[in-house]
């Protein structure tokens, strides 16, 4: 920046505006005529011109860029190191990113999280929302990857960083001071990930000290820590390694002072237990909240406090005087619409009435927009604005234009403000003074439960949950791994979610007309609490080895939707036969934290089960999801300036009794869970093979998998590199003969095992190719055919033929050699040889005749692919063949233990109860879901009943 490096530029600040002067200007130093012992600056960009005199000394006529340190009105670098926990993190300022109102890096180990806080230069138009946005970024660069996605940058916002984006800006909200309407822009980015210390904490602490910083007036410096419990042992911020053995993840952010907002999850851990957590992480708080307060006013900027406006205080009295004795009968009204268009159509009656009596003019000009409109003149002016007040002949200056004064009127916006904060004011009278609320209820009242399963029929599990006027419409599908959601964060790891839910809110749910499409951040971070509050209830994947993906569609909607998705979520998985552990329910806690103010005693008043307008007048929000004694999923957020441990504690008691009586009143639901898998879900069945046979199952290029896809009829094989193979099917016969053929293919052969009936699948002119079992060929060579010459194979067999074979031989790369002479009966009767007998024992062997006390055994293959594979063994005595069922054929145990496997045959899918009860510890394969011959739909013990 070309400057004076003695020369500090004012900032240009009005009443209702200011004017940056760190915008992207083109700088230039233009000749003028010579001032008296001083030296100017010219600003200048297409889009506005400012002219800047600076004076200087008069030795100080040329510029030295080197010895400029930082440029004017930038803060001097500077860091310092924050205890957290059992270290410090270090926080940098000045560094980077020295445009913005304010700017810092925090590091943690190697993790570092660069924030930024940048400020509007003109305000919006006032409303009861504060134009704060927020975006989280997670470079992935950071970790030394690039997207695996086509395009190699990073794209949308992923829903992991919309959840953080939330945890930034729920805390900070409240902190925002009323009647600042300069649209706010929090941007945060990972620059760097080591993968043990986590960045969402780290950004929320970051942004908390950027805004602190930064010009942006507040009422205190926000701070948040993560705390986990290895052990009956609470840490804060603990690493991702340390996290995979807590039973505890909770975000505390606040003040030090107070608790402005919790986020987390456990498993089914108890409200004391919880309490304590949080007094942890908020002493953490405490202690960084107190150095970020320090390093603010030692080194922040000043606030914008000039830019706050608030209403007239006089609009408050007239809009009382209006409408106070209707709204009191307005907010009496039970339900939602009818009250809604009450307070709309009495909002147009106070307008209308402010109007007439001369208080609010609709044609009112704002004074800001004419300054701001005389400082943007013609750009090709040469204009100055000049330091003190001094005007220099010749000069071309902008007078000083004071602010207009305000009209006598009240802007229609304003009125509005004002009449909101007026309802919300009699609401809260009304609930402390009469202990009654909108509807009628009690403060620990519940609304009226209702509840029906199964009313989609082809849906696998479905459930209508109604609380009053939220209802939440949860449906549930079931699914193989390939259904599973993948994730693609930081860590080089294919993450994949076998649970999800997503949470939808349409704008019909609440009687209005508005956008479809993506989801919204609300959609997103509602889904989540909903989805980690119902994980802990799951079976495990070896025992379900399902994918389940529930969808909570709103259709009604009037507070606590969220938790409306977790008790209807629950009663769908039921409902879908999904073994859950136990049931959960869900409810949300309001409160009225200062009852003084309406003639009560002081002590906060806890509500139960809020509905949406107490949830906009109120001062907390808090949801807790759980069963009767042990909490899953919890959040909350104080929109005042914090609660204490104690009202904490009274809101997590008083919820642990709403949750009770939710549950009981979910148990009455007509009619009730099927708790069986419903007729349309997939089947699935997972066997058990040696590692080292994966690969013949899913051939070269997957061709072998896809072709026994292809063949079979089923939807998916899935493949893992433990040795577990999981078939997904729509019926149990495409179920059967995939296991068939992969049984087969994985199958160990033992050199004089007997074929029958086998098909020729190939002919060459060295022999035939036969198939032994699906899937599995071996060869015949000519001289194996037919103990007689044959001068071309072609003279005696075809494609199509089958014949009995004998395996007399294995070589090194795993090929089969079959004969067939070997079982046909010897063509000359003359007794051979002592040469013949000593060259050949193992084909003598396997021509002896059955009398001699010799092992036989005999594999029939019949056309269908599906038959009996037969044994006769004779030892002395005959014995009968005792067929055993088709999964424990050519099993991984099969493989340990081939001399038993031997004696093992494929039978049909009928004979199959008869094995599992003569051989119930030899069973390797286990079929989770299988059919029975009711219903094709039940889920016996765990084990095929066929």
């Amino acid at each position: 920046m070309l400057a004076n490096p003695s020369f500090h530029a004012p900032l240009l600040h009005t009443n209702r505006w200011r004017l940056p002067l760190s915008c992207n200007l083109h700088r230039s130093l233009r000749p003028k005529k010579a001032p008296r012992s001083s030296s100017s600056l010219l600003f200048s960009s297409k889009s506005c011109s400012l002219v800047v005199r600076a004076l200087a000394e008069s030795q100080a006529s040329e510029i030295n860029p080197s010895s400029v340190e930082a440029p004017p009105g930038v803060a001097q670098p500077f860091s310092v190191k924050i205890p957290v926990g059992d270290r410090h993190i270090l926080v940098e300022t000045g560094h980077i990113g020295r445009q913005a109102s304010g700017s810092v890096t925090v590091t943690d180990g190697e993790t570092i999280v660069y924030t930024s806080v940048c400020l509007a230069d003109v305000p919006s138009e006032p409303s009861d929302f504060f134009p704060l946005s927020v975006n989280y970024q997670e470079r992935f660069s950071a970790a030394g990857r690039t997207s695996g996605g086509f395009f190699k940058r990073e794209g949308r916002t992923k829903d992991h960083e919309v959840l953080i984006c939330r945890l930034i800006d729920r805390p900070l909200r409240p902190t925002m001071l009323k009647g600042f309407y300069h649209e706010t822009q929090i941007l945060s980015w990972v620059l760097s990930y080591d993968g043990l210390h986590s960045p969402d904490s780290l950004a929320v602490t970051a942004a908390g000290i950027a805004v602190a910083l930064s010009e942006l007036p507040i009422s205190k410096a926000v701070a948040g820590v993560r705390v986990g419990m290895v052990g009956n042992k609470f840490i804060i911020n603990p690493t991702t390694k340390e996290m995979e053995d807590s039973e505890l993840d909770l975000l505390v952010a606040g003040t030090d002072s107070a608790i402005l907002m919790i986020e987390g999850y456990c498993n089914f851990l108890p409200e004391e237990k919880l309490l304590q957590a949080v007094e942890v992480g908020q002493d953490a708080v405490r202690a960084i909240c107190n150095e970020v307060e320090a390093l603010a006013k030692k080194y922040g900027k000043p606030k914008m406090l000039d830019a706050i406006k608030l209403p007239p205080p006089e609009l408050y009295r007239h809009v009382e005087e209006i409408a106070g004795q209707q709204l009191g009968k307005v907010l009496q009204i039970r339900n939602k619409i009818p009250r809604r268009k009450a307070l709309i159509s009495l909002e147009e009656e106070v307008l209308t009435i402010l109007t007439e009596e001369g208080y609010v003019s609709k044609d009112e000009t704002l004074g800001t927009a004419e300054t701001i409109q005389d400082l943007f003149e013609d750009e090709d002016e040469d204009e100055e604005v000049v330091v003190d007040g001094e005007v220099d002949e010749g000069d071309v200056h902008i007078k000083p234009i004071p602010r207009k004064s305000s009209p006598l009127f009240f802007s229609e916006v304003d009125v509005k403000l004002v009449f909101k904060e007026v309802t919300s004011k009699f609401l809260r009278r009304r609930i402390v003074e009469g202990g009654k609320r909108s509807d009628g209820r009690s403060p620990d009242g519940i609304r009226l439960i209702n509840s029906q399963c199964g009313l989609l029929p082809r849906a696998h599990g479905s459930a209508l949950f109604t609380r009053g006027e939220t209802q939440s419409l949860a449906v549930v599908t079931l699914g193989d791994r390939q259904m599973a959601q993948r994730i693609d964060n930081l860590v080089d790891v294919d993450e994949l979610k076998r649970f999800y839910l997503q949470y939808s809110f349409p704008p019909s749910c609440v009687g209005e007309v508005g956008r479809m499409g993506a989801p919204s951040r609300r959609e997103i971070g509602h889904g989540m609490l909903a989805e980690r509050a119902l994980e802990p209830i799951l079976p495990s994947e070896d025992d379900f080895p399902y994918t389940i993906r529930v969808e909570s569609t709103i259709t009604e909607s009037n507070g606590s939707s969220s938790m409306a998705s977790v008790c209807g979520g629950c009663l769908a998985l039921q409902d879908a036969g999904v073994p859950v552990k136990y049931s959960i329910a869900g409810i949300a806690m309001g409160m009225v934290l200062n009852t003084e103010e309406f003639g009560g005693d002081g002590t906060p008043l806890i509500l139960s089960d809020i509905t949406g307008s107490e949830d906009a007048s109120g001062d907390m929000d808090f949801k807790v999801a759980g069963t009767e004694d042990g909490i899953t999923a919890f959040q909350m957020d104080i929109k005042v300036g914090g609660i204490t441990l104690p009202i904490m504690k009274q809101a997590l008691l008083q919820a642990k009794d709403g949750r009770k009586q939710i549950l009981v009143e979910m148990s009455k639901c007509s009619p009730l869970p099927a708790k069986r898998l419903s007729k349309y879900a997939p089947l699935i069945h997972i066997m058990k093979v040696k590692p080292e046979k994966i690969n013949i199952i899913i051939g070269p290029g997957g061709k072998k998998v896809k072709s026994i896809i292809e063949e079979t009829g089923v939807e998916a094989i899935d493949t893992q590199d433990d040795g577990i193979v999981k078939i997904t099917a729509k019926d149990l016969i495409s179920l059967e003969k995939s296991k068939t053929i992969i049984s087969s293919l994985t199958m160990v052969p033992t050199v004089g095992d007997i074929y029958r009936n086998c098909e020729i699948k190939s002919i060459a002119p060295y022999g035939v190719f036969v198939e032994i079992a699906p899937g599995r060929e071996g060869l015949c060579h000519i001289s194996e055919l037919s103990p007689s010459w044959l001068a071309k194979t072609e003279d005696a067999f075809k494609v199509g033929d089958r014949l009995d074979v004998k395996l007399i031989e294995i070589n090194d790369k795993g090929q089969l050699r079959l004969s067939r002479k070997a079982l046909l009966p010897n063509a000359n009767p003359e007794k051979p040889s002592l040469k013949q007998r000593t060259s050949s024992k193992e084909n003598a062997a396997s021509q002896k005749a059955p009398d001699k006390g010799t092992t036989k055994k005999a594999v029939n293959m019949p056309k269908d692919g599906l038959g009996e594979v037969n044994v006769e063994l004779s030892n002395d005595t005959s014995s009968n063949p005792k067929p055993v069922s088709s999964h424990t054929t050519n099993s991984a145990e099969g493989d340990a233990l081939p001399q038993k496997i031997i004696k093992r045959l494929v039978s049909s899918g009928r004979d199959e109860p008869d094995t599992n009860k003569e051989r119930p510890k030899k069973s390797i394969s286990k079929a989770v879901t299988s059919v029975s011959n009711k219903d094709e739909s039940s889920l016996v013990n765990g084990e095929a009943k066929i």
